[in-house]
């Protein structure tokens, strides 16, 4: 069976996920899975329950946030680079300017439309 290699981050209190990476405000566990596997396999494979994740990025595309997570069923590629932050986390700065939806967060929020632009008063 041919498996995918993923570079899985888990930031905040989700870093206990990590297994032996853990450190105390993350951890880049670098996981194995069977080609095929979803979020879901890797939430599981992490033991990590889903409802304790806030936001979700694959790639740097948005794929969940708290209430809406539709990226369950997207399946993995190897090589993509899934980050998972906890329910208190701030939005990332580096996305201040907006951010690309993953495919499962762009049928649900409308395609080709990016979210959480920051607003600046003038």
């Amino acid at each position: 069976m041919e498996n995918i290699s993923l570079d899985v981050w888990l930031y905040g209190s989700l870093s206990k996920y990590g297994g032996d990476s853990a450190k105390k405000s993350y951890a880049n566990p670098k996981v194995v899975l069977p080609v095929g596997s979803r979020i879901i396999d890797l939430l599981h494979h992490l033991s990590l329950p889903t409802e304790e994740r806030g936001l979700t990025f694959i790639n740097g595309d948005l794929s969940a946030m708290p209430g809406l997570q539709p990226d369950l069923e997207q399946v993995l590629k190897d090589g993509d680079r899934v980050a998972f932050f906890h329910l208190q986390s701030m939005w990332p700065a580096q996305y201040r300017h907006g951010v690309d939806l993953a495919p499962g967060m762009s049928d649900e929020m409308g395609p080709g439309k990016k979210v959480f632009h920051h607003r600046r008063d003038t």
